[in-house]
């Protein structure tokens, strides 16, 4: 292991390659070289017509018009069909320690309200291609800030953009993160492990933050994503004001932060379901966390572990009803194919939501599934309503917080509605 020193904090990292000084030059057909310089921040493999030389994850593709002319540059990766992640187009750049401190500087700037808000210490600082840092997700709990790839082509680059975070935000802790793909390629990721910690103190257990004065913990090792969803901040606080005397429902509640804010904003009873029980186990955490709140405190909160169609089967089945029904599943197409699946699957649970809702109830739907657009989300939940002889009122259709801006079509993935059911 080599130590490198940035200010306070000590950066760990194995032996890394460097970045390859050998740019790939690449020729693209003429729809992805219009899609690049219109921004759009992907390159498949089939749009390459021709490339100087292979090349190895991490190395810096340059990709060049007819007349050799500039058009962008990014990050190369031989394993992925997304074999461009594009860092800049228009102009050249040196893409290094510099190029990266200023993206993040960029990144930090549109979350300073979030920075300033004492109420609040954990958010997204970089999300991905939206920050013009593609394939990298940073979060950050309090004093400790999460590192995700989603690509190798990262590894050969952070030294760099590490010591140029560490400059900017000096964190007591940094944790790494790989994406089920990136973890499966361990010859190029030169010991790196998921969950290490590159700098600070060793981890004993999970980790906790404040979001909005309430108190969490999270599991930043072998939670989902980083180890908690930041993109639903301000949905929480919309169930928070629409939740004072309702019985609620909280579907795929994972660590139970919908329910957590419906109790302080004055729900009496709080079901909590989902499939993982040490999901529902950290949830009832959570409440204890929270207990000096007087809501929180007083609010009834069950927990129900099961598959969620079986489970709203079930309570539909015993007459069980609530005054709202949040349900927020993950995932359900990450590929064209998987659509018309996926959107049967929101069409059953808008059903199975509405036969335990009261009437006049509060519906809460989202979906984060970015092959569904929000056109298509939200036409397929009114239809569904429908057919359930539910047409559903609108308060509310919310997409991305501040801190997961989006800049290109399929960045945007988040959409909620809030609705009332006769």
């Amino acid at each position: 292991m080599t130590g490198q020193s940035t200010g306070k904090t000590i950066l760990n990292l194995p032996s890394l390659p460097a970045p390859s000084e050998r740019r790939l030059a690449l020729r693209v057909r003429p729809a992805a070289e219009r899609a690049l310089r219109g921004g759009h921040p992907w390159l498949y493999a089939d749009a390459i017509r021709q490339q100087s030389h292979e090349g190895q994850p991490g190395d810096l593709g340059v990709v060049f018009d007819r007349q050799r002319r500039f058009v962008a540059i990014g990050l190369y990766d031989p394993l992925s069909p997304l074999r461009l992640r594009v860092l800049q187009q228009g102009r050249p750049a040196p893409i290094d320690r510099n190029w990266f401190a200023a993206r993040l500087a960029a990144a930090l700037a549109l979350r300073e309200p979030l920075a300033q808000d004492e109420r609040t210490t954990g958010y997204r600082l970089v999300h991905g291609e939206n920050d013009s840092l593609p394939g990298l997700v940073v979060d950050r709990y309090d004093q400790t800030v999460v590192l995700k790839l989603y690509t190798a082509a990262w590894v050969p680059h952070l030294p760099a953009l590490l010591d140029a975070l560490l400059d900017r935000l000096p964190v007591q802790r940094l944790v790494l993160r790989l994406s089920r793909d990136v973890a499966a390629q361990p010859a190029f990721l030169y010991g790196l492990q998921p969950g290490q910690v590159l700098a600070g103190p060793p981890l004993e257990g999970p980790v906790t933050f404040q979001e909005n004065g309430l108190r969490f913990s999270a599991d930043v090792v072998a939670g989902q994503k980083t180890g908690f969803f930041f993109d639903h901040r301000d949905n929480r606080r919309r169930v928070e004001r629409l939740a004072a005397g309702k019985r609620v429902l909280n579907v795929f509640a994972y660590t139970g932060a919908f329910s957590l804010y419906a109790a302080r904003g004055g729900a009496p009873q709080v079901t909590s379901t989902d499939l993982s029980e040490p999901a529902l186990a950290a949830a009832v955490e959570q409440f204890a966390l929270n207990g000096d709140d007087p809501n929180v405190a007083a609010a009834e909160h069950e927990v129900l572990a099961g598959d969620a169609f079986q489970t709203l089967q079930m309570l539909a089945a015993a007459d069980r009803r609530f005054d709202m029904v949040i349900v927020d599943p993950p995932t359900f197409a990450r590929r064209q194919a998987e659509l018309p699946r996926a959107l049967s699957a929101y069409r059953r649970l808008v059903a199975g939501a509405l036969a335990v809702l009261r009437p006049g109830g509060t519906l809460v739907m989202a979906s984060c599934t970015a092959r569904i657009t929000a056109g298509q989300f939200f036409e397929t939940v009114h239809e569904a309503a429908r057919e359930s002889g539910r047409p559903l009122e609108e308060i509310e259709r919310t997409g991305h917080p501040l801190d997961h801006p989006v800049t290109f079509p399929e960045g945007a993935y988040l959409k909620c509605l809030f609705a009332t059911a006769p």
